[in-house]
């Protein structure tokens, strides 16, 4: 079995540089002080409280199951965008497993850059899975309201979709290898079963609710199982 290769940390950094132009979501930032910032697990072990009731507060919902489905939903998609940018676009996958996240905030930070070769790792979806998917697992350990499992399986596979749509439209000649890279991570541990890909275009049709319909908008997302 042959060992994952480090990249140099100039490389991820150039690489995490680069693809944060893409959007918000893909922006993870790296080194600067440490002042304003917390290592997640800390928020973690909290249930995301904060971000869960700000999001309720802004959206105008009493329930904070709500909010809870919505911070998670973003979280996950501030997770994925970064991983497959990175491992598309540069053959890195960052290891996320020092992130920190802002005290005030949902940006997300590396104190150092870090990650491996794509090309150098057995199975490169597993490790973009792993990466991702043991951040959303810690936080669904610390959830202190309800929330169904599956729902936050499906929010998982939507942030996946939703980050990969963004990528696509950013650079669309991505198209083959992006699309075999979420059709495979749909495929595993929690993610199987969530819902299906309907288009090439990576659109989504998932078989939960994120429960955004039920803000004072009675809007429904896009991928909704409850969309017409």
């Amino acid at each position: 079995m042959r060992e994952p290769v480090r990249a140099p940390a100039a490389v991820v950094t150039a690489a995490l540089d680069d693809v944060a132009a893409i959007g918000d979501f893909f922006a993870l930032r790296v080194g600067g002080g440490d002042e304003g910032w917390r290592p997640v697990d800390h928020f973690y072990s909290r249930g995301f409280a904060d971000l869960s009731t700000a999001v309720a507060d802004r959206y105008r919902t009493d329930e904070l199951r709500v909010g809870v489905s919505i911070a998670h939903l973003g979280h996950a998609a501030r997770l994925w965008s970064p991983v497959l940018a990175c491992a598309l676009l540069h053959g890195i996958v960052p290891d996320l497993g020092a992130l920190q996240r802002a005290q005030s905030g949902s940006e997300l930070r590396l104190p150092e850059p870090a990650g491996w070769y794509a090309d150098s790792l057995q199975d490169r979806a597993e490790s973009v899975y792993a990466e991702v998917m043991h951040h959303l697992d810690a936080l669904r350990a610390g959830l202190r309201v309800k929330a169904a499992p599956r729902l936050l399986d499906g929010n998982a596979a939507s942030a996946l979709v939703g980050s990969g749509g963004v990528l696509l439209s950013a650079h669309p000649h991505l198209r083959g290898p992006l699309g075999e890279l979420v059709t495979e991570l749909l495929r595993r541990g929690r993610l199987a079963g969530t819902g299906h890909l309907t288009a090439p275009d990576l659109a989504f049709r998932r078989r939960s609710c994120c429960l955004y319909y039920r803000t004072p908008t009675s809007t429904k997302c896009g991928d909704c199982c409850f969309a017409s």
